[in-house]
C-alpha cells in the first residue's frame, strides 16, 4: 500500500456521474455504453486471422461484424484514462499480487489468475446473457 489516507471517490458521486455519462451517451448518440461486445468482437477479429471463413458464417457476426468501432475505442479509452489517472495521482505501480489479495489469500499469482479468469468468465456470461 502507498500509505495514503485517500479513500478514493465517494461511491454515490461516482455512481451518479457514471449514470450521467451513460444517459448523455444515449441522449447524444443513441448508443448505450458497454464493453462486452468489444471483447467478443476482438476475439472474432483474432480468430479471423486463422479461420476467417468460420467467423464469416456465424449469425452473430453477420449482424454485428467484428470491427474496430466507437465501442472498441471506448474500451481502449477506459484503459488509457485509468492509466493516466493513476499516474496523475501517483497511484500507479507494477505489482503481480496486490497487498489486499496477499493479506487474505497469500502470494500465489496462479491462484489469483485463476480466480480473476473465473470471475471474468462469469461477468462476461452474465453480460452476454443480458444482451450486453
Amino acid at each position: 500500500m502507498s500509505g495514503k489516507s485517500d479513500k478514493g471517490w465517494n461511491p454515490y458521486v461516482a455512481g451518479a456521474l457514471g449514470g450521467l455519462v451513460s444517459l448523455l451517451s444515449v441522449w447524444l448518440s443513441g448508443k448505450f455504453l458497454g464493453a462486452s461486445s468489444t471483447f467478443v468482437r476482438t476475439a472474432a477479429m483474432l480468430e479471423s486471422l486463422v479461420a476467417p471463413e468460420r467467423v464469416a458464417q456465424l449469425p452473430y457476426f453477420l449482424k454485428n461484424p467484428p470491427q474496430v468501432d466507437w465501442q472498441w475505442f471506448f474500451v481502449v479509452g477506459i484503459f488509457l484514462g485509468s492509466l493516466a489517472a493513476a499516474r496523475l495521482f501517483g497511484d500507479f505501480r507494477w505489482q503481480a499480487v496486490p497487498p489486499m489479495w496477499a493479506g487474505r489469500f497469500g502470494h500465489s499469482l496462479g491462484k489469483r489468475a485463476l480466480v480473476a479468469f473465473g470471475g471474468g468468465v462469469v461477468a462476461m456470461f452474465g453480460a452476454r446473457l443480458a444482451d450486453g
